[in-house]
């Protein structure tokens, strides 16, 4: 009994060795099928994929101007949605906007707008603003992937959209205007 119980933590010792070496040799197995896969050889694992969503693409800088002293309260690089078909996209399956970034709407006139958050994986501000450039609405903290309807209340004929929290952090507020301009 006594050689038994002195046998037990060299069985347990050995026993964890052979494990690590069993996990190691696995791991230079994987190690060796991405190399086989970079060689051409489809028949290896795949490197594994994340989706961040479409890239944000810089088409122009948008300026939000305070409606008490014309200081520039904050500049953002835009991307830019002005077709049927660029509009209907917008942020659909994007999954991380910065701050110095946000999507510009613009519609050939002004009219009553409605936005919805259908496969917008990020909460956003969105800002509703008339032909003279001005906010006329603010829907905050929009839920993502909601049906629900965001309506302006008020004609606009643009519509930004920001990261939710955004209108509060840099204290954009209704009656301040905007100032684009679109890259060449």
């Amino acid at each position: 009994m006594r050689f038994v119980k002195m046998l037990l933590p060299a069985t347990k010792w050995i026993l964890n060795v052979t494990f690590c070496l069993y996990i190691a040799g696995c791991g230079n197995r994987a190690s060796h099928s991405t190399e086989n896969t970079s060689a051409g050889n489809t028949a290896a694992t795949p490197p594994a994929v994340t989706d961040n969503g479409p890239q944000f693409k810089k088409e122009g800088e948008l300026s939000f101007i305070s409606k008490t002293n014309n200081d520039t309260l904050r500049k953002i690089d835009i991307e830019i949605a002005e077709t049927d078909d660029e509009r209907a996209q917008g942020l659909m399956r994007r999954r991380s906007m910065s701050d110095e970034q946000g999507m510009l709407f613009i519609f050939s006139e002004a009219a009553e707008q409605s936005f919805w958050m259908k496969d917008t994986y990020i909460s956003l501000d969105i800002i509703y603003i008339d032909d003279k450039k001005e906010i006329v609405s603010i829907q905050k903290y929009t839920t993502p992937q909601s049906e629900e309807s965001l309506p302006s209340y008020k004609k606009a004929q643009y519509v930004v959209e920001v990261n939710a929290g955004f209108c509060d952090k840099y204290h954009i507020a209704f009656g301040d205007r905007i100032a684009f301009t679109k890259q060449p």
